[in-house]
């Protein structure tokens, strides 16, 4: 399906920042890689850091979105945490450049536009995820904790090896670790000795 002069920009700043980093990247070097004029590019974006607040939020919606597609009420607590924790490793690793830009790129003075952008994306996440939590929570599978606490325990320590692996300071693939996160986290999140689901993995 061809591509959108939009979408080929888009693309096209995404290798540049992955290639110079937001500082080095210029218009000029994201044009000449769209192969667009000028005028192509200020006729969808006003600036880099436009061009950078949309892709930022296209990725996140895209990565928030393959972290719930592995969710449904059915998963009981060992079986939802390793699915969110692979569905982070997979997209990491399959979606490198994009990890990158999200995670170790993209810029801490957004728009105030942007920011609430981004808190509205990050609800959806965690509404999703709390759909799936709730039932868990009343059933005495899970411990009680908020919202935030819970991600951080299923997410950043499989982030600390990820962002080791996006810097290239790790070149070993953080899927491998895998078994050993969903361990720690279902340590730090189920209730001991709660009765699982039939679905639960072991």
């Amino acid at each position: 399906m061809a591509t959108t002069a939009r979408e080929d920009l888009l693309a096209a700043g995404l290798a540049v920042f992955d290639r110079d980093g937001f500082e080095g990247a210029t218009v000029a070097a994201i044009r000449t890689h769209a192969r667009a004029s000028n005028g192509s590019f200020f006729h969808f974006f006003g600036s880099k850091k436009a061009l950078a607040g949309t892709l930022f939020l296209d990725i996140l919606q895209r990565y928030h979105a393959a972290m719930l597609a592995v969710l449904d009420r059915s998963c009981g607590a060992r079986d939802g945490v390793g699915r969110l924790i692979r569905a982070h490793l997979d997209w990491v690793v399959l979606d490198r450049r994009e990890a990158r830009f999200l995670f170790e790129i993209s810029r801490s003075e957004w728009s105030d536009e942007l920011r609430d952008a981004q808190r509205r994306e990050n609800v959806r996440l965690a509404d999703g995820i709390e759909n799936w939590r709730a039932p868990l929570l009343a059933s005495g599978e899970l411990l009680p904790m908020s919202p935030t606490v819970f991600i951080s325990q299923i997410i950043g320590p499989a982030q600390i090896f990820c962002r080791a692996y996006l810097s290239g300071r790790d070149r070993g693939d953080p899927r491998e670790q895998a078994d050993m996160l969903i361990g720690c986290a279902i340590r730090a999140v189920a209730a001991p000795g709660a009765a699982e689901r039939s679905g639960d993995t072991p």
